[in-house]
């Protein structure tokens, strides 16, 4: 499976008042593998940037001088993306962007011209109902290192989408890789007979024993009398 992690700087909040992409970037992963066939463009967006995203991006008018324009850009775009699921951290504010852009170009939607557009926020708000879930609190919550990210940029933005989505669709922690992740990446898989291990029975001692019954009693009160397993079957 060929997934292309997908984000962009923008002038402002919204394409229908004008508002322009400065920045994107693309990051690949072919069968949960980063293959580093990635992608990055600075464009000239033919406008200023908003003040209050100037702040979050730092890309100011000079440096954009000389980038291209979008259209300088489209061709390549929409052939890299073409038939992968496209994976967006809040995937209707940067495809309205990408949507605009093309349509200035009498273009297609990006929806049109890709396999599936995957949106992660989607995903975490209902891995984590009422918590954050911004880039930044998925970073924190999951363990990935964002501490040079002190300006967002299309590119680390990317990246870092790829390393949360690692870790929120198996978990950085699993031992386990299942059989068809582990042939598409040509991993070896070995059979093993564990009938032919025997596995030592360490039984509690008293002390033990009590605090565990302890703690299931705690269960049972808390649960009114729910503890089934502590009953026996009739």
């Amino acid at each position: 499976m060929r997934q292309i992690f997908f984000d962009t700087e923008t002038t402002g909040l919204d394409p229908a008042q004008g508002d322009r992409i400065i920045e994107i970037g693309c990051v690949e992963m072919v069968n949960r593998r980063l293959t580093g066939d990635n992608r990055h463009w600075y464009l000239n967006p033919e406008r200023s940037s908003h003040p209050d995203a100037l702040k979050v991006h730092g890309l100011r008018d000079e440096f954009l001088a000389d980038k291209p324009l979008f259209a300088a850009v489209a061709d390549e775009l929409l052939a890299y993306l073409a038939g992968a699921e496209v994976i967006i951290h809040n995937a209707a504010f940067d495809c309205s962007f990408v949507d605009a852009e093309l349509a200035r170009l009498g273009r297609g939607r990006i929806a049109d011209a890709v396999g599936r557009i995957t949106d992660s926020l989607a995903m975490a708000r209902l891995a984590w109902p009422g918590k954050a879930n911004s880039l930044d609190a998925l970073c924190r919550r999951l363990e990935v290192d964002n501490a040079h990210r002190t300006l967002h940029g299309a590119l680390l933005d990317a990246a870092l989408l790829a390393e949360v989505y690692i870790r929120m669709t198996r978990g950085q922690g699993s031992l386990v890789i299942d059989a068809a992740e582990a042939a598409a990446g040509g991993l070896p898989l070995a059979h093993v007979d564990l009938a032919a291990y025997v596995l030592p029975v360490i039984d509690p001692d008293a002390a033990e024993e009590a605090a565990h019954q302890a703690v299931l009693a705690d269960i049972d009160k808390a649960s009114g009398g729910k503890t089934v397993w502590r009953h026996p079957m009739a």
